[in-house]
């Protein structure tokens, strides 16, 4: 067995002692392993596809140093992934995003975890969807051909 040891805010700890009060728990480091073997089971992809679609949510504080810009700057360097993103302000610090992915799901999921674990990103959870993303060639009325994708889910 391995000790590590993480900072979490007094907000944060006081609903872990209360949760693993309420669980009855033995002390914190139980209800903290069951919370990480319950996460990487939800956050764990379905690898039985190799292209999905994705929504990722998280919170996080806009006004933490170069995190919005950080933000912005990853889906940038993954364009082809990044269908379109939401942001919603929750106060007047904290604002919700959800943004919408597609493509490869190993790639998916790496954009989706890095944009998680980025620091001042403080809830934050991916759903991947599997599909088949298809390339088409093909015009709709009167307009001529063009390419565009469609995406079976699966």
């Amino acid at each position: 067995m391995q000790r590590i040891t993480i900072t979490i805010d007094d907000q944060l700890a006081q609903e872990l002692d209360v949760l693993a009060h309420a669980r009855g728990y033995q002390n914190k480091s139980e209800a903290v392993r069951d919370l990480v073997r319950a996460g990487i089971v939800h956050t764990r992809p379905d690898v039985s596809s190799a292209e999905c679609v994705a929504a990722v949510v998280y919170i996080y504080d806009q006004g933490m140093r170069e995190l919005p810009k950080r933000l912005a700057h990853a889906f940038q360097e993954q364009h082809d992934l990044s269908v379109a993103t939401m942001r919603v302000a929750l106060d007047h610090t904290d604002c919700m995003e959800v943004a919408v992915l597609r493509g490869q799901t190993s790639a998916v999921e790496r954009l989706a975890e890095s944009i998680i674990a980025e620091r001042g990103v403080r809830h934050g959870r991916v759903t991947l969807i599997p599909a088949d993303i298809e390339k088409e060639t093909h015009a709709h009325g009167a307009h001529d051909a063009h390419d565009h994708q469609h995406i079976r889910i699966r």
